[in-house]
């Protein structure tokens, strides 16, 4: 009877810590499971700041270490019709185009195609200084070749078709803005001549190319290069700021960004891009190690390199007519973080660091609408005019009907308003434009503020 009793007792002890660590674990998950629906939740709390101030419409993704902690659509990828964004929805890469283009030149030089250190005359013989102008110089935007989508007529030859090679005549007889690999300046134009190599290197298109050995591999099935005439099943139409909110955006005919910024995708084949680039399914690691080298200007090939509070950030912004959207992958870490918006003025690289932060655990710049301070409508009349952000971009402010508008080289008219006497700032995204005066109290200078970065144009007339 006692050897019972000592047995029941054993027992009894052995259930009460079973059933301690079965409480403590199920503490452990829905401590977890809190904390990761907290997350979450200031995440998208974070995004519908923005959505609410009509500064944000889109799909975002976010991962950190191959689990995907958001996944959600934003606002109409439809405005006219009440059609929502979603996951599946496709948008205008843009410029994150280029990192796909950065792909397709470095896989073929593994095939021995081509070589980063070719001379652009090897494919182009009548480009002005193209013997001076590598491939490398072209991925790494320190080539010197002027940015087309610069130049003032931009505006009107965007709306035109028009083959690569024609696309290339536009700029390759112009003079460099600097020699070649002296520094670093952002040009749409040198993605061309590289999506003209890809094509001449591979002996097809440069669509074919990206769909057959990028696309395809990867299962990206909602990836493609745009065609304004197909019927593509959950596209957004892009919008741009209007005088009372939103227009649909200016007309671009896709065969003008061409390797530069022509194609089309959702946050959710753009995660299965950030799962292969740790992989060597694509390219081999010596090659992937040459794409995230950062040269002049923090860029390496298609991608920027810069770092967050610390975190190595690879990463890339696109804007195109109508849209906005930003890849970062914070590689360390293993997170990704995919913002596309479908309106053109959305701030989606400032709300992709932001959702950075928030993961690290920092502070985050939350959006806050900005009061409109009274002043004499007369005092517009001294801003009016045009002013030289750099060459071939200008900022025309227009004043109509005791309201003042700026209109940038190829974008749309927006309406400012007055933060103060000096100082203006759009309502649909977040920036903020200052006149200076000289001595005479006359209007020699504007500055405009976006984020954490200040440029000055100088008033031409």
């Amino acid at each position: 009877m006692k050897k019972v009793k000592k047995y029941n007792r054993m027992n009894t002890r052995k259930t009460y810590y079973q059933i301690v660590n079965i409480s403590l674990l199920l503490f452990f998950i829905s401590a977890v499971t809190s904390m990761a629906q907290t997350i979450e939740s200031k995440l998208d709390e974070y995004i519908h700041a923005y959505v609410k101030l009509n500064r944000y419409s889109g799909s975002v993704l976010i991962a950190k270490e191959g689990k995907i902690i958001l996944n959600r659509g934003y606002g109409m990828a439809d405005i006219e019709h009440d059609v929502p964004n979603t996951p599946q929805t496709k948008f205008r890469l843009g410029s994150i185009t280029k990192q796909f283009t950065s792909m397709a030149i470095m896989q073929l030089q593994e095939r021995e195609l081509l070589s980063v250190e070719d001379p652009i005359t090897s494919y182009l013989p009548d480009f002005r200084d193209g013997e001076k102008i590598t491939i490398h110089h072209l991925l790494t935007h320190t080539s010197g070749i002027p940015n087309f989508t610069n130049f003032p007529e931009y505006a009107e030859t965007m709306m035109l078709p028009s083959t690569v090679e024609k696309t290339i005549d536009r700029f390759k007889d112009k003079s460099l803005e600097f020699e070649p690999g002296e520094r670093y300046r952002y040009s749409n134009s040198g993605y061309i001549v590289l999506g003209y190599i890809v094509e001449k290197a591979a002996g097809e298109s440069y669509e074919d190319y990206i769909e057959e050995q990028l696309f395809k591999p990867l299962n990206m099935k909602s990836t493609g290069y745009d065609h304004h005439e197909t019927i593509l099943k959950n596209r957004a139409s892009g919008y741009s700021a209007g005088k009372e909110g939103f227009d649909n955006a200016r007309y671009v005919d896709m065969t003008i960004p061409h390797a530069a910024g022509s194609l089309y995708s959702t946050v959710e084949d753009l995660y299965l891009w950030d799962r292969a680039l740790y992989t060597e399914k694509l390219l081999s690691k010596s090659s992937l190690d040459k794409i995230f080298t950062p040269f002049k200007g923090n860029y390496g090939y298609g991608w920027s390199i810069r770092p967050q509070s610390g975190h190595k950030r690879i990463s890339h912004g696109g804007g195109i007519n109508g849209f906005s959207t930003t890849i970062s992958r914070y590689v360390d870490d293993d997170i990704c973080i995919i913002v596309l918006s479908n309106l053109e003025f959305a701030p989606s690289g400032k709300i992709a660091t932001n959702l950075a932060s928030i993961l690290f655990g920092e502070e985050a710049d939350w959006p806050k609408e900005q009061k409109i301070a009274e002043v004499n409508p007369s005092i517009y009349d001294a801003y009016v005019g045009r002013y030289e952000l750099r060459p071939n971009l200008i900022i025309a402010i227009i004043k109509e009907e005791n309201r003042l508008f700026a209109q940038a080289t190829g974008q749309s008219k927006a309406e400012i308003f007055p933060e103060s006497e000096e100082k203006f700032f759009w309502k649909v995204f977040d920036a903020q434009i200052s006149f200076i005066k000289n001595e005479q109290g006359e209007v020699t200078q504007a500055i405009l503020h976006r984020g954490d970065r200040d440029q000055t144009a100088t008033k031409i007339e």
